[in-house]
Order: C-alpha cells, then structure tokens, then sequence
C-alpha cells in the first residue's frame, strides 16, 4: 500500500530502530526577532516531546533511552535533534554536538529538524562531514507550496528557498524529509493534493504527513476560537490523505500519516488525540480503498 519508514529501518539497519529525541538548545529565526517574535501561526514552542538542552548529548541520549523503557532493549536509534530550528546556530557550536550525538554504535543515523532557510555553506560543510560517518537526515518544514497559506502561517520564506536548500542538502550528502501540513485553513483539497504531488517531484527522499491541530496558546487557537476555520473530520482527513499517497512517488519513504501534539494542550481536532484508532482507521481505508502509493503517477 505505502513505503512505511518502520519497514524500511528494518531493511536498511536490520532490526528495529528508535528514534531518540534531543534538544540543541537551538531558537528560531521567526521567534528571535530576525524574521519575527510569534513563531509559525500553529507553533506552541513548548518542544515537548524532546530533551532538556541543559543536558550533555551523552545525557540526553540516555534520558531518551530511559523513557522508551524495555521496548528499547537491544534496539539500535535515530539521533533526532527535534524542537525549534537546530541550524540555528554557529556550526563551531553544533558540530561537538553533532558529533557526539551520532558516536555511540547504537545510533545508526542522526536527524535534523531545520528550516530551508538556516543552511548557510558552514552548516553544509558540517552536514557533509557527519554524513561522511553515519547517514544524515534533514528534516525540513515546508508544510505547504502555496504562499497564501505560507504567509497566513507565517513560514517566512518563498518556494523557492526550499527547492535550493533540498539541492545543496542532496550536494552535502544528506537525505531530506520535508514536512506538509493537511487542514491548513484555506486550502482546498485540490491545493493539498498539489503540495503533495509537487513534494514528490522536488527529490526529497522522505515526507511527514501532519494533520493541523489546534494547540493552547497559539496565534492558531485565537483563530480557532474565532471561528475563522475548522480543523478536519476523520471521514475528511481518510480520503483526503489517501489522494495525497497516490500522487507521492512509490520509492519515497512515507514518515508520518498523521500528527499529534501534546494531549494537554489540544483543543482540536478531539479525535486525533486517540493515535491508535487514527492509525488503525487510516489502514482500513487503504485496505478498504485499494490505495497504493505513486498510483496516481503511473502511465
């Protein structure tokens, strides 16, 4: 049906692999003040679901390792440097921590959540040179190609930048993953399936596919209470996400089907708080549907 990244971990590093979320203590372009102060319009910059950054990487590894408990044991891991835009920084900073991060035999590749437009030449050199050791994955948020939606959700940077930063991140030897967004409010369903599509054609090797949901004390949520948009049904979402695999290339890794903020602070969509019955829904709908990856694109 789809490329699913657990499966093909499994291929590529023969066995079941984690992913370890650290914090560089990175900020973030559109929250310092360079570009602006409130973060993405759906960003709580709480970073959660990440480590403290006043811990050593060593630390951070094993704090990881910890909560993930028994179901760890004997796995190997993902570095994964997740909150806010971990780029953002002088290399000469990153770079011991990178290193360290992707040292340990367990850690078999490292991930880089960034923006497109936080790659100057110094952060190549130093993606390049990680990638010489272990492979590296850069995570970049796109969430959608129409600049309407790009400016309501102030992303803070045109098409374009992505386009140059997924060549020179291929030049650096890095794989990509680009992030999209479905439910952004104004958007068609046709204008979603074209993110999709124009994602698959832009050579990043993976996507994560996120469901908006409205989180606590974002700009989003003065949105929300408003009554300026709705966020997705699940009988919406189903379908929806299901024209969006067709149009992706059938070799690209598929990340994510959905997305989940902390339970505490969601204010909606309700139903996407119950992970496993939004996973186990979107494989009856596939089954159901006969839906296969990249069948949109074949002749």
């Amino acid at each position: 049906m789809y490329r699913a990244l657990n499966s093909c971990l499994r291929e590529r590093f023969g066995g079941k692999v984690y992913k370890l979320a650290l914090a560089s203590g990175c900020s973030c372009p559109n929250r310092d003040g360079t570009f602006g102060t409130g973060g993405c319009i759906f960003c709580s910059g709480s970073g959660e679901f990440a480590a403290s950054s006043s811990r050593s990487i060593p630390e951070q590894l094993e704090q990881a390792k910890y909560i993930l408990g028994k179901k760890g044991q004997g796995a190997r891991y993902i570095a994964y440097f997740q909150e806010y835009t971990n780029t953002y920084a002088p290399a000469s900073r990153l770079r011991p921590m990178f290193f360290a991060a992707i040292e340990p035999g367990d850690i078999v590749a490292l991930s880089i959540a960034t923006r497109p437009d936080c790659l100057p030449e110094e952060m190549l050199t130093l993606i390049r040179e990680l990638a010489a050791v272990k492979p590296v994955w850069v995570e970049l948020g796109l969430q959608t190609i129409h600049e309407q939606t790009a400016r309501y959700i102030r992303r803070g940077y045109p098409l374009s930048v992505y386009d140059e930063a997924v060549k020179d991140l291929h030049a650096a030897g890095a794989e990509v993953v680009t992030h999209m967004i479905l439910g952004l409010p104004g958007e068609t369903a046709a204008q979603m399936i074209e993110t999709a599509r124009y994602i698959g054609q832009s050579g990043t090797e993976g996507i994560k596919l996120h469901l908006l949901h409205v989180l606590r004390g974002t700009d989003l949520a003065d949105d929300y209470a408003a009554g300026r948009f709705q966020t997705l049904t699940l009988e919406e979402y189903l379908p929806l996400l299901a024209e969006c695999i067709r149009v992706l290339p059938a070799d690209m890794v598929i990340h994510r089907l959905t997305g989940d903020g902390a339970k505490r602070d969601l204010i909606a969509p309700a139903w996407s708080a119950d992970k496993k019955r939004v996973l186990n829904a979107i494989n009856r709908y596939f089954a159901e549907h006969h839906v296969v990856q990249g069948e949109a694109l074949l002749p």
